[in-house]
């Protein structure tokens, strides 16, 4: 598997604007990725959260909307701070890096501009501390096997400026983010799923892989800060395609504890998940009902941020 990672940044006067394009081809078909991503959320939540911190769940609801679709809205808080940097906390409190997560996942969702079903999510987050930071994920599934070039509707000068990284997920390099994010095990150039027979994964493997799927991912963040900005920035992003790297290694590498699973078996465990996360920190019920939380960061409405390609 392979991350390619893209570069646009703008620095004006009083703001740090950076946009980081990313593919990740999969050995999995799309419905099985929603399956995959949803049965990963929920394990590596449960293995990231204690007592003291960790994902604190507070909506979990379907939504519908005219240009998106159908799907399910999220609303989650995470408390992270014993994953900050060392140069962070020295001067910023143990808050720095609560964050809100507002999370929309549509599925299918079919578009003009390419002929193939697709599963769409965009995440906004948002921190208690840094109030004018802000963070976005639009990540478009598609059945491919990652050669769609400008599927987020990029214009002709963020193509032309942006700069191309290629990572290979089946590696076993690791750097300090692996290590914060958490790393797993697993060797794909030896796996083989007894379930499915899927692997190992070999060079050239994504032109002949059958079924095949492909995350593209588009990263918006901005820190306008002066001083730190830009080294908050670069830490986000770094942080943020470690997790992109282990959490869909996770979804390979966990194929046999969740194939033969469909969305809805899927949502009565999500429910139970999620329940035993906010017991864990000791947090009030998760909310279902569409009524806010006091949990939820103020804010303007992150659905407004909501960007869908043009036909």
């Amino acid at each position: 598997m392979h991350i390619i990672l893209c570069f646009f940044l703008d620095q004006p006067a009083f703001s740090l604007l950076a946009l980081c394009c990313s593919r990740i081809v999969m050995p999995l078909s799309v419905e099985e990725f929603q399956v995959a991503q949803m049965y990963m959320v929920m394990k590596m939540q449960q293995q990231n959260t204690n007592s003291t911190e960790g994902v604190e769940v507070l909506e979990n609801k379907p939504f519908e909307d005219e240009e998106i679709g159908k799907g399910q809205y999220t609303l989650k808080i995470y408390r992270l701070q014993s994953k900050a940097p060392a140069w962070l906390s020295k001067f910023a409190p143990a808050d720095a890096l609560v964050m809100q997560e507002e999370a929309w996942n549509a599925y299918p969702r079919r578009s003009s501009w390419i002929l193939i079903i697709v599963f769409w999510v965009f995440d906004v987050f948002q921190c208690l501390y840094f109030t004018r930071f802000i963070l976005t994920i639009e990540t478009i599934h598609a059945a491919d096997c990652g050669l769609s070039e400008n599927v987020h509707g990029l214009t002709k000068e963020q193509l032309a400026t942006r700069q191309v990284e290629t990572l290979a997920i089946a590696s076993d390099t690791r750097d300090y983010w692996s290590y914060i994010i958490g790393a797993s095990n697993f060797d794909f150039s030896q796996f083989q799923s007894a379930r499915t027979g899927r692997g190992p994964l070999l060079d050239g493997w994504q032109e002949q892989c059958d079924p095949v799927m492909t995350a593209y991912k588009l990263v918006t963040i901005d820190v306008p800060y002066w001083g730190f900005g830009s080294k908050l920035e670069q830490a986000l992003l770094a942080g943020e395609k470690a997790l992109f790297l282990e959490s869909h290694r996770n979804c390979f590498g966990w194929i046999d504890e969740w194939f033969g699973m469909n969305v809805d078996m899927m949502r009565d465990l999500e429910k139970q998940s999620d329940s035993s996360l906010n017991e864990k920190l000791g947090r009030p019920g998760l909310v279902e009902n569409g009524v806010e939380s006091d949990g939820r960061l103020e804010g303007a409405g992150a659905k407004d941020l909501v960007r869908v390609p043009e036909s």
